[in-house]
């Protein structure tokens, strides 16, 4: 039997996350991330430079915050290694955790289903609009309620499924590399002119990184919702980016909504076409029920995760 890491990093994931107080004092690792995008996009994403150069230097910025998350986990795990011996998988599950997002997913979405089922429509856009890019002053319960479950959906891959995909395949380097790409295709894998040429890299690499997790991430919420395959199947190339339309198309299924369909962006109406082929009314209560297929979906992660672990 292997150590059984990546179960309990998701473990304390869910149980503890990372603690509002410790948030407070020393941030987190992806802002440490943040922090060195934002001053290479600063310095070196000059609109007078060619779009090659542009290309360039943001491929450099990509494999240097890349690197150096992957660098930081190996030389951590290395010294565990020598410091605890035959305990070191209790820090590297340790050091792993904060690269989840169980906890904070729940915690950031739950808020949503709670105010729009007493009727809180203006706590409900404040709660969304901490999770979603697109404009929320306007969005009626019907649109907060989708906003919501589409990002705890594209989120369970990139804040949960893919990190453990990585962190089983290539250790805690592997997991906190990912994180690194994930947040470089947040901050500047744009298509607006720019971030086009400067995020090409970050965008293609996060492509790339989530291609398998987020089918597996598919598969895993049809498992847990009872359904959904073949709105999965049939919907989820529908959707702009290669990966986010098979977790956001197989809730659509499991919970028998639409969801997507057109979104406003800075003041802009952007014809999207919808996934799946139940109600777009979603509210409230369908909120409450995507958690529960979020939650379920997890336990089953925690199960891959614990199998391999004794197969291994």
């Amino acid at each position: 039997m292997a150590d059984p890491i990546a179960l309990l990093a998701l473990a304390v994931d869910a149980t503890v996350g990372w603690p509002p107080k410790l948030y407070a004092r020393i941030g987190h690792p992806v802002g440490g991330f943040a922090r060195i995008i934002g001053w290479c996009e600063r310095h070196w994403n000059a609109p007078a430079r060619s779009d090659l150069t542009r290309r360039v230097l943001g491929t450099i910025t990509l494999l240097l915050v890349a690197g150096i998350a992957a660098g930081i986990a190996w030389l951590a795990q290395a010294a565990l290694v020598a410091a605890l011996g035959p305990w070191a998988w209790i820090g590297t599950a340790l050091l792993a955790a904060p690269g989840l997002a169980q906890r904070s997913l729940d915690a950031h979405v739950r808020p949503i289903g709670d105010a729009l089922l007493v009727g809180d429509i203006a706590g409900a856009r404040r709660a969304v609009s901490q999770i979603v890019g697109r404009d929320t002053a306007r969005l009626d319960e019907a649109g907060i309620a989708r906003a919501g479950i589409e990002s705890l959906s594209e989120s369970f891959c990139d804040g949960i499924a893919a990190p453990l995909f990585w962190l089983l395949l290539l250790g805690l380097p592997g997991l906190w590399a990912y994180k690194a790409i994930n947040t470089a295709d947040s901050l500047i894998g744009h298509r607006e002119p720019r971030w086009r040429a400067f995020g090409w890299a970050s965008a293609r690499a996060d492509d790339v990184a989530n291609w398998i997790p987020a089918r597996i991430a598919g598969a895993i919420v049809c498992v847990a919702g009872a359904g959904g395959f073949h709105i999965m199947w049939r919907d989820a190339r529908k959707h702009a980016s290669p990966n986010a339309g098979w977790t956001e198309a197989a809730m659509a299924g499991a919970l028998d909504l639409r969801l997507a369909g057109p979104v406003v962006y800075d003041g802009m109406t952007h014809i999207k076409p919808w996934l799946g082929n139940g109600r777009s009314a979603a509210n409230g209560h369908d909120v409450m029920r995507a958690l529960a297929v979020f939650r379920r979906s997890c336990l089953l992660l925690w199960i891959v995760a614990g199998g391999i672990a004794w197969v291994l």
